[in-house]
Parts: structure tokens; sequence; C-alpha cells
């Protein structure tokens, strides 16, 4: 094959779809790069091959053959072996939040281990992940939920 505009274009184009074909199956978006810049590379070339009008119709060629080709994907690659073993298939908007701990605020409960400042308490027969405000609470003490703050739930011993 000789280096004429035909040949080049030719070339360009089929070397991009490879390149963002192989994209697919390896992290980086390097050869995606790579593949979008020769088939900007085999738009261009596109001109000198075909003249005005020709290199206008490649061009649009290659718009149209990038837009089918990402519909295309889009619809197929999910449902495809390898879409399934990359995409989460779970709606992870339902999926189950942290624990809402508020009914424990003003509870009194007994630790079970040690708390420096962290450990664990029993609070109505649940052993529960507390933390104090820095002081050091020795096990079997009796302690009350002071504040609650997310998941994080803050005691102090009982006086």
């Amino acid at each position: 094959m000789t280096g004429t505009p035909v040949n080049l274009f030719i070339i360009f184009v089929v070397t991009g779809v490879i390149l963002i074909g192989a994209e697919l199956y390896t992290p980086g978006a390097i050869l995606g790069t790579i593949g979008g810049i020769a088939l900007f590379a085999a738009a261009i070339t596109g001109y000198a091959a075909f003249g005005m009008v020709g290199g206008t119709y490649a061009m649009a060629g290659i718009i149209i053959l990038a837009v089918v080709t990402t519909i295309i994907w889009m619809k197929y690659f999910p449902s495809s072996r390898i879409g399934k073993k990359i995409i989460v298939a779970q709606d992870l908007s339902a999926s189950k939040s942290a624990s809402d701990y508020s009914e424990l605020l003003g509870k009194e409960g007994v630790t079970s281990s040690e708390l420096r400042p962290a450990g664990f308490a029993v609070f109505n027969n649940k052993r529960i992940d507390v933390v104090t405000q820095g002081e050091m609470i020795a096990k079997d003490t009796n302690v009350k939920v002071v504040k609650i703050d997310g998941s994080r739930i803050v005691v102090q011993t009982l006086k």
C-alpha cells in the first residue's frame, strides 16, 4: 500500500475504530483517545483524498458511524458478558441506608467492653458500637447516650 490520501483515510478509519473498540477492554482511556485522534485525522485526510464535497461526506460518515456505534453500544453492551461484569446491576438508590439510631438518644445501657474512647455497649439487648467524649470508661459501667451524630453514638457515664 502506498501513502495515497485514500489509503491513509482507510488506515485512519480502521485504526480509529479498532482502538476505540479496544478501549472497552483496557483501562485508562489512552487507546480511545488515540482512536479518536485517528478518526479526526481520517476526517482531515478525507478532504485531501476526496476533495471538498467528498471530504464533507467522509466527515459526515465518520460522525454518523460514531453516533450509531455509540447508540448500539449503549443499548447492547450492558447486557453483554463483559458488560455484566463491569456494570453494577443493583440499583443503589434502593439500597439500605445506615441504621437510624435516633431512638437510642437518652437511653441507658451497660458497656460490654472498655471504652478507650471507643468500644461497645448494650442497649435493649443489642450490642452497639459507641464512643465517649474523650474519657476512658471501664467494662460493665452504666452509660447514657448523650449525642447521635449519624452512625456515631456518644455516651457518658451515669452519675
